[in-house]
């Protein structure tokens, strides 16, 4: 029983990391058209969570947690707009280097690490079920 109880843990440390890499996603996304307000300011650097596992002693297993978030430091875009407050000189803007394509390949990636932990639970808490239904 303790095992499929830490088996349910060990995966909810799973759920916990997606969820804060399904954050950043989001966020990143929607800042995907923040441009800088004025010349010679930076628009929205993108976001990348790093995870790393973690021996917890009270399960005796590796578990994932969150390493970090930091920022991409790749290359901005740049936009030719003549007419934007954040214009240089040329007439160029720079543009997030957030690219929707790489974004929505990590939300993807994401969603099925979710939902293979969501399956472990599940399948740990039948498991559990059913024990208890032939201990009864």
């Amino acid at each position: 029983m303790d095992d499929l109880r830490s088996s349910v843990k060990i995966s909810a440390a799973g759920l916990h990391a997606q969820g804060m890499r399904m954050r950043t996603i989001s966020e990143n996304l929607a800042n995907s058209d923040s441009l800088a307000r004025s010349p010679g300011t930076l628009p929205y650097r993108r976001k990348v969570v790093t995870f790393k596992n973690v021996l917890d002693r009270e399960l005796d297993a590796n578990t994932v947690r969150v390493n970090r978030v930091t920022t991409d430091q790749g290359d901005f875009g740049k936009r030719f707009d003549p007419t934007h407050p954040a214009a240089d000189r040329d007439g160029y803007v720079l543009t997030p280097n957030v690219n929707p394509l790489i974004e929505l390949m990590d939300m993807r990636e994401a969603q099925r690490s979710y939902e293979a932990n969501l399956t472990a639970i599940n399948n740990s808490k039948a498991m559990i079920q059913r024990t208890m239904e032939l201990l009864r």
